[in-house]
């Protein structure tokens, strides 16, 4: 991997381009292509359909025309020209000479030009259409979310490409950096770097060629040690330098990312290499080996987190401005790993250092999703073998790559349409990519592909597994226990309805047209995602949705989006429990790709959605979670992730008509760092009282149950849980919220109290953002919520907005 000296000039060409649309073939060089009349301006990194759309054209079809980019380009002298991801295939051109050409939109190209004056770079991006069109060897399978098979023999990305999911956009052009160097440092190639925990030390290891190669070997720079390498001939330098006594890396679950600086140096240059991080990662299969859990440093992880689609379908950015609301989200929900999944695309080196700086694990997918892929080719065999080794050396240094897969539910696909376990085998998943991982990537854990693992790829009791029980198949909350889950690399998919707010101005409700195009759907199946959600609207709340739909529409957006908050809490106390064999889940997805309800947690403004609210609560490295246990009563988990053991106290209390307290019981406990314990509810209340209502001996003595789990020292509220024995629309609603407002530090602090238990109060305070939302409010107990004002609020402005409950019920207004 070629990095550059401070001296180096690095132009990056971003500006100054334009492109024009020509049907195939019709202009074979830019001598053709400069007769256009029709050009319009374009950015780059950028897409076709982003210039197109900017400029008010149409966006349809683009991968049945060529498209031409060019921009002017001065000097005088060698540069060198780099070309970090191009879409898909394409020729550059300098003036009149092919100077390279691609057929991969995820391989960087890098080309030496001689520059004399004044010059044209040229980009064609030829038709994909005739050449998905062309004759391949036959499938043996077709998977129906993708219409068009003929994708199987590119190298391009399927986001745009499925219809009940994103966007038609057809991902063309210069979609990633394009550079031009002058060369004024020592050309630097990392031949292998990589990073690890040795004990409490840590250890790197390095070989770079340099050209020319220094009258004296380079230096290793890192956490205030610098280790002179050893050469090893033909310009190559190498060595291993133990630090003792670093800072691990960790999740930021459980400690502190730790990083730390690496950079090069010669008697006449320096090279910044970056930041790395020094962790351990081992593969816990469990005592009976059918596990599929991460260790990092020696302790057991659960993974939580969801799955990455993009920071933008229609132009694919890859600057740390696109990433940072996105990532920073998914950190503040809770969230340890994001997992990149073989229908998107690769994402750039700012995307891994910032999940690196965070501290979120990431899942890396190969960009292979569904399809019988053409490995028995040796040209596309090749092509993958180059692009995998493209992945694993871009982030050879990164610690928060954790796990690599060969793509996503491509044996899953062969085996469900009934093809034979000998079917499954594929050479570059078995062989050339574990060969790989082994020479320049021994630290990771990897994955033939996901899900993985069993008698079938798709099981969930085994391995890695995609679980859609509570989901799209409709399975009651039991299954969440009975699936005996170990890893779900996707999961708990559903159309999370979007606050009021997000919709206002793009799409009216369930009444507008509009509606159900932001609503995902499988191609080929009867039902949608929402028609998945509406399952559990029935199932939670007792409505039939399509008459709450008609005549109450308000109440039904309201309790769908409830639904989803609730059933995010609900599967992630069920899995993060003591006693649970899951040891991750990751929601498919993490944000939307289009306006709507879609499977993100975020829509597609980066706005948390009420099942962002629900999947924080749940997902705090300091957690109570209540499961019911039927006749043996009510368990009460209690987690503390975090490298700190703490003093809590835990307040049970049962509660009938809403209002009135029937039991209670308080405990103080120490919670071992990075420990988890399991309570009765039953030996904590010291007497009997039917808490599940299971024993049925007469009328039920109460409705709720309510975990407070606070701080000894300070009474903060660290955590809160519900029971419902009798289920949610059992439980009689207040109507009346006391408020309470006083500015600090960063913002606000909003007191709530009530008489009465109130479920899904939702907050609309314009300007501000609210650290909770669609919470539940217990008699008696004050919750607070902090305000901070949004980036474009004026710093003088004082929070106004409403307290409401289901169904747009004013409960209070919120007022400075």
């Amino acid at each position: 991997m070629r990095r550059f000296g401070g001296d180096d000039r690095i132009e990056h060409l971003r500006t100054g381009w334009s492109l024009a649309l020509t049907p195939p073939d019709a202009c074979p060089t830019p001598a053709e292509a400069a007769t256009l009349a029709d050009w319009i301006a374009a950015e780059v990194p950028g897409t076709a359909a982003g210039a197109l759309e900017r400029a008010g054209r149409p966006t349809e079809g683009l991968h049945g025309q060529d498209i031409w980019w060019r921009r002017p380009l001065e000097g005088v002298g060698p540069r060198l020209l780099r070309f970090e991801g191009l879409a898909t295939e394409v020729e550059v051109w300098l003036d009149g000479a092919q100077i390279a050409a691609t057929s991969s939109m995820y391989e960087a190209l890098e080309v030496e030009v001689e520059l004399s004056s004044d010059h044209v770079l040229w980009l064609a991006c030829r038709a994909l259409v005739p050449i998905l069109a062309r004759k391949a060897p036959r499938a043996r399978w077709r998977p129906k979310m993708i219409p068009n098979q003929g994708l199987r023999t590119v190298r391009t990305t399927l986001l745009g490409q499925t219809p009940g999911w994103t966007p038609p956009y057809d991902a063309v052009g210069p979609y990633r950096e394009v550079s031009c160097i002058t060369r004024a440092d020592p050309a630097l190639e990392v031949l292998d770097l990589r990073a690890s925990l040795v004990g409490e030390a840590g250890v790197i290891e390095i070989a770079v060629r340099l050209d020319p190669a220094p009258a004296t070997p380079p230096v290793l720079v890192c956490a205030g040690r610098r280790l002179r390498l050893e050469t090893r001939g033909e310009g190559v330098h190498g060595g291993r330098i133990s630090l003792p006594g670093v800072e691990p890396w960790w999740p930021h679950t459980h400690g502190a990312p730790a990083l730390y600086d690496l950079k090069l140096e010669t008697k006449t240059a320096a090279y910044d290499l970056g930041r790395t991080g020094f962790r351990r990662v081992e593969l816990d299969r469990d005592a009976d080996g059918r596990g599929f859990g991460l260790r990092i440093n020696d302790t057991p992880i659960f993974c939580r987190g969801a799955v990455w689609t993009s920071a933008g379908v229609r132009d694919l950015p890859g600057d740390v401005e696109a990433y940072r609301p996105w990532l920073e989200r998914a950190r503040d929900a809770g969230m340890n790993m994001i997992r990149m999944s073989g229908t998107g695309v690769y994402e750039t080196a700012a995307f891994h250092d910032l999940c690196d700086e965070l501290g979120l694990l990431v899942w890396q997918d190969l960009m292979l999703a569904n399809f019988d892929y053409p490995v028995a080719d040796e040209v596309f065999r090749e092509m993958l073998g180059r692009e995998a080794r493209g992945v694993l050396m871009a982030r050879q240094a990164s610690p928060s790559l954790v796990v690599l897969s060969g793509g996503s539910e491509i044996h899953q696909q062969a085996a469900m349409l009934g093809l034979k376990p000998q079917a499954l085998a594929n050479p570059v998943l078995d062989e050339d990519v574990p060969a790989l991982v082994a020479e320049l990537r021994p630290d990771l854990i990897y994955t033939p592909n996901s899900p993985f693992g069993g008698p079938q790829p798709f099981v969930v009791d085994e391995g890695v597994s995609h679980y859609y029980g509570v989901g799209a198949y409709g399975r009651g909350l039991d299954d969440l226990r009975r699936a005996n889950l170990r890893f779900a690399a996707e999961c708990l998919a559903f159309a999370n309805v979007p606050q009021a707010s997000s919709l206002k101005g793009v799409v009216d409700g369930p009444a507008d047209p509009a509606w159900k195009a932001g609503v995902p759907r499988d191609l080929g199946a009867s039902w949608d995602f929402e028609d998945v959600r509406d399952v559990y609207l029935r199932l939670l709340y007792g409505h039939d949705p399509a008459r709450l739909r008609r005549e109450d529409p308000a109440l039904y957006l309201d309790l769908s989006r409830m639904v989803s908050a609730e059933l995010m809490g609900e599967a992630l106390s069920e899995w993060r429990r003591e006693a649970s064999s899951c040891r991750g889940a990751l929601v498919w997805t993490l944000q939307d790709v289009r306006p709507g309800a879609g499977w993100g947690l975020l829509d597609a403004g980066a706005e948390p959605k009420p099942a962002w609210y629900g999947f924080r609560r749940a997902a705090q490295p300091l957690q109570a979670a209540l499961t019911d246990e039927g006749l043996n009563g009510l368990s009460i988990h209690l987690r503390n992730e975090t490298p700190v053991a703490r003093s809590v106290r835990l307040e049970m209390s049962l509660w009938r008509g809403g209002r009135q307290r029937i039991a209670r019981a308080e405990r103080e406990v120490t919670l071992g760092a990075r420990s988890s314990q399991a309570l009765s509810l039953l030996e904590m209340l010291g007497t009997f009282l039917d808490v599940t209502y299971a024993y049925r001996f007469g009328p039920p003595g109460h409705e709720l149950t309510v975990a407070v789990l606070t701080d000894a020292a300070t009474g903060e509220v660290l955590s809160e849980a519900f029971h419902y024995p009798l289920g949610r629309s059992a439980l009689p609603q207040g109507d009346g919220v006391e408020v309470a407002l006083a500015p600090e530090a960063g913002g606000w602090r909003l007191s709530l109290t009530t008489e009465a238990f109130i479920a899904g109060v939702h907050l609309e305070v314009a300007g501000f953002d609210a650290d909770d939302d669609w919470f539940h409010l217990t008699p008696g107990r004050t919750k607070v919520v902090r305000l901070r004002p949004r980036p474009e609020t004026a710093p003088d402005a004082r929070p106004e907005g409403l307290v409401l409950a289901p169904g747009g019920a004013r409960l209070a207004r919120i007022s400075a």
